[in-house]
């Protein structure tokens, strides 16, 4: 297995990447949100979730 940010030969101390430069590149791009997974709403989740929290707000405390 090769280091995935440059496919250098890993190093043991940085192990699965080569150096702590692409070790740090990675971390980097989960910190800035590059690494995402996508995802997609849909109406039965909507449904779900007002399911699972009803809304226990009193009337008079609403925002209309």
């Amino acid at each position: 297995m090769s280091c995935p940010m440059c496919d250098k030969k890993p190093d043991e101390k940085f192990r699965p990447f080569c150096s702590k430069r692409c070790a740090d590149l990675d971390l980097g791009k989960w910190l800035t949100g590059a690494y995402a997974i996508p995802a997609a709403d849909t109406d039965e989740e909507d449904s779900l979730s007002s399911d699972m929290f009803p809304d226990d707000t009193p009337d008079d405390a609403k925002i209309h």
